[in-house]
């Protein structure tokens, strides 16, 4: 078998994207080709000239939160107030819901990253006398909200050459098809830096027009005049920046306002106009994503234990079970068991989920198989939300089990390693030709490789709470150290095949390689 050196790592990498039509910003796909965004936009520009009340309605997660900051930051721009609700998850749920509509009286409705599944909403509006336009990018279901116009790359009659975009993506695109239809001079490059952070946190395939916006994005945050990313530039003090540094890093803070309490501290935190209220809402962030990770342990523990091997998927729930984060003990239940991964948790009798997987099996049709049972649901192929009657649960997990055992997909799909691992050629040059490919993401794998019959020298528990493993091995008489992170187990062999990946470690101005291991196998 040969083994992976710079030259062949180079050449796989490159061949990734040899046929990307939107290599260059210049060739990205205009505005133009969405279903209705000249109607919204000739709508939104009436609204302006008629001083109408417009009302942005966002959601309560990165690419919500996302998606109403570049709304209201291109408003400002071009000098227009509006007003903005996102949602509170533990009060008004999810989305353009009919509490939200009790809060407006009058005006044109603007939703991002929402809306497509609002049928009773679009309703009640339309008896208010109110005009609606739905930008989303959730699939579409059989029950059309009732809107002025609807922008959503996933409508059967939408043009637009690339589907999988992100809700940010196509509030952006209206923001653009406002400029060309007021003839505004307003740089819509300035927004990438927040497109890229809503693109990598809700795991939008790393392919197309996403590589290309993301790769321009992560430099653009790196020399954002906005506070937020100064501030995170200076707490993060790296020189470039790469898909996990948001992913790990910076999307969790965003997002934990909205899991933990409300997603408004992510969005002041993303439009803080000085130093001072930037460091005062990141702080706040950082409590409420460490209290997150504490809450997250525990209900996994919990949700782990109730787990049936002999199940297809993960299908557990508990009482009360914080709503917040039983969309990432989805992840990680669906990741360890390696098949999709139901959460719910049951308030006074209704069970709200959160549903994950990473396989080819779509989320959403597999739940439209029980849809007669729920009272609410949406989503995308790899992640949904739902909520049903919680004396229905026990007849779901039956439906989800059966459809599951009729299918003839893998229920997870396993990371594709590039090949053996020539350990002695992983230098700093090894590692810039992995980063010359940033970013990474789904449908494009940061690369993984496989290391056969390395002998353990030794090996130890690292960290504060010794639950990392760091093990010291011999291949082929080149001595390495390799880390395995969340892994306290000791029983370890002498000889070991393992799958790993190699990154940067930059500690005290040292920059050295690292090997992380993804799986003993």
């Amino acid at each position: 078998m040969t083994k992976i050196t710079k030259s062949r790592l180079f050449e796989i990498l490159s061949a990734r994207h040899l046929n990307n039509p939107y290599s260059k910003l210049a060739d990205i796909p205009s505005p133009d080709n969405f279903k209705d965004i000249s109607i919204a936009s000739k709508r939104i520009k009436q609204a302006i000239l008629n001083n109408e009340t417009i009302t942005i309605v966002g959601d309560y997660d990165v690419d919500g939160v996302v998606s109403t900051t570049i709304m209201l930051d291109f408003f400002k721009t071009i000098n227009v107030k509006v007003n903005h609700i996102i949602p509170n998850r533990f009060e008004h749920g999810y989305g353009l819901s009919t509490k939200i509509v009790d809060l407006i009286d009058e005006g044109l409705v603007i939703t991002v990253d929402n809306g497509i599944s609002a049928y009773e909403a679009s309703i009640k509006l339309k008896e208010k006398n109110i005009d609606l336009i739905i930008t989303d990018h959730h699939t579409v279901g059989d029950k059309i909200p009732l809107a002025f116009a609807i922008i959503n790359p996933k409508q059967k009659d939408c043009n637009f050459e690339f589907k999988d975009i992100c809700g940010a993506q196509v509030a952006w695109y209206l923001c653009a098809a406002i400029k060309k239809e007021m003839n505004l001079d307003v740089n819509m490059g300035n927004f990438l830096d927040l497109l890229s952070v809503a693109i990598i946190a809700d795991i939008m395939p790393m392919t197309a027009l996403n590589y290309t916006m993301v790769k321009q994005g992560l430099k653009k945050i790196k020399s954002s005049s906005r506070q937020a990313f100064k501030i995170l530039n200076e707490v993060m003090s790296k020189k470039s920046l790469v898909s996990d540094d948001i992913g790990f890093f910076i999307a969790p803070k965003l997002n934990s306002a909205g899991r933990m309490d409300d997603a408004s501290i992510a969005l002041e935190f993303l439009l803080s106009e000085t130093s001072h209220s930037a460091n005062e809402t990141l702080s706040l962030l950082d409590e409420l994503n460490n209290y997150r990770k504490t809450l997250q342990e525990e209900i996994s523990k919990k949700a782990d234990s109730k787990t049936d091997k002999n199940d297809k998927a993960v299908i557990v729930w508990g009482e009360n079970w914080h709503e917040g984060v039983i969309g990432i003990v989805a992840s990680k239940l669906s990741n360890s068991h390696k098949k999709p991964a139901f959460i719910f948790s049951i308030h006074n009798g209704v069970a709200k989920g959160s549903a994950r997987a990473n396989s080819n099996i779509n989320l959403y049709e597999l739940i439209t198989k029980a849809s007669h049972l729920l009272l609410g649901y949406g989503g995308h192929k790899n992640a949904a939300g739902l909520s049903l009657k919680e004396e229905n649960l026990e007849e779901f997990k039956n439906i989800i089990n059966t459809e599951l055992r009729n299918q003839n997909e893998d229920l997870h799909i396993e990371p594709i390693t590039l090949g053996e691992l020539d350990v002695s050629s992983v230098d700093l040059e090894f590692i810039s030709i992995i980063e010359q490919f940033e970013p990474y993401g789904l449908e494009n794998h940061r690369p993984i490789f496989k290391i056969s019959n390395a002998s353990l020298v030794k090996y130890d528990l690292i960290g504060r709470d010794k639950n990392h493993l760091k093990l010291t091995l011999n291949s082929d008489g080149y001595i390495f150290e390799a880390l395995k992170f969340n892994d306290s187990n000791k029983d370890i062999s002498s000889n070991l095949d393992l799958i790993v990946s190699v990154s940067k470690n930059e500690f005290r101005g040292e920059v050295s390689p690292q090997f992380l291991i993804q799986e003993i196998l």
